[in-house]
């Protein structure tokens, strides 16, 4: 779209809203909250679209000034924890699926190596799972009770010790995007490499199926939140990279905001997982149906909330705008 054509269609709403924020009107807080979704939609448009244009930096200055008065007039609801996983949050990350589609295809090359590795050195399963890990498993194995692993700790020590683990890590590889997006690269390629040779170790004894049809039942949100929540750290080393029209400072604080809003909501995703894990997934016994109908469940989950739904409820915005 040519920008005059752009300006021409926009331009009212911008109006209306540039009214809002000057006078000082009162409208609604949905309302005023809406105008500015609309608004930093467009002024994403622009950034790719018109750079280094007059409309970018009236829009750019629109949305900074506007900022302040939605976050003091807007009251918090009863329902605003609600609100943020239902609406707010699956919004905004609409905008970041591209840092969750880096996050995916790293971990996925990473495990991949790690896969590679393990089939190619027979020594590279025991440096990354260590010789205690590796050798009581083959212990387990010999005793034809390959997942024992899953068993021996106490339900309830398993799923807290396992969840605040999972949420150490889902903060680790938010805040070492801090530098550069490295960082969380790093941690990615730490896990997913784990993961891979973990996986090529039961592959190698027989063991593939046993493997994944217990390991997946948490292991599927486990796994899928730690690449969201690496999305994350992703969102913040762009912000420092790549500040666009905003100072590095500005791009840093809002890559920072974006990034914590993204972690926040893997939090109840990993309880889950701690959940499953501690309290589920030990019951190998438990038929194939039941435990390949949890994981395509977990999937299908994790594929409607953090893919799906945010482009739905974008769709849905522009359509009624």
């Amino acid at each position: 779209m040519r920008e005059a054509a752009f300006v021409k269609q926009n331009k009212n709403k911008w109006n209306k809203f540039e009214s809002v924020i000057q006078n000082n009107i009162n409208i609604p807080p949905e309302e005023l909250s809406s105008l500015y979704l609309e608004v930093t939609d467009h002024l994403s448009y622009a950034q790719t679209f018109y750079p280094n244009s007059n409309t970018l930096n009236y829009l750019n200055n629109l949305s900074a000034r506007a900022h302040q008065k939605i976050y003091k007039s807007k009251p918090e609801s009863r329902n605003r924890l609600v609100s943020f996983f239902t609406k707010e949050f699956p919004l905004e990350f609409y905008h970041y699926q591209k840092q969750l589609l880096i996050a995916f295809l790293c971990f996925v090359l990473f495990a991949i190596v790690g896969w590679h590795s393990a089939s190619t050195d027979q020594s590279f399963v025991r440096i990354i799972m260590g010789d205690a890990y590796v050798n009581m498993t083959l212990e387990n194995i010999k005793n034809n009770d390959p997942m024992k692993v899953y068993k021996e700790m106490g339900e309830m020590n398993m799923f807290l010790g396992i969840t605040v683990n999972n949420i150490k890590v889902g903060l680790f590889a938010y805040v070492l995007g801090i530098f550069f997006g490295i960082g969380t690269i790093f941690i990615t390629m730490k896990n997913a490499v784990m993961l891979g040779s973990f996986q090529y170790f039961f592959y190698e004894k027989g063991l593939l199926w046993e493997s994944v049809r217990t390991i997946w039942i948490h292991g599927t949100i486990e796994i899928s939140v730690i690449i969201v929540a690496a999305s994350a750290g992703l969102i913040l080393g762009k912000g420092i990279l790549f500040p666009g029209t905003y100072s590095r400072m500005e791009s840093f604080v809002n890559g920072v905001k974006a990034g914590l809003k993204v972690v926040l909501s893997t939090v109840p995703l990993f309880i889950v997982a701690g959940f499953l894990e501690g309290f589920i997934t030990r019951h190998t016994e438990m038929p194939d149906v039941i435990a390949v109908l949890i994981i395509s469940l977990s999937l299908a989950f994790i594929l409607f909330y953090y893919v799906y739904y945010p482009i739905h409820l974008h769709k849905l915005k522009n359509k009624h705008a």
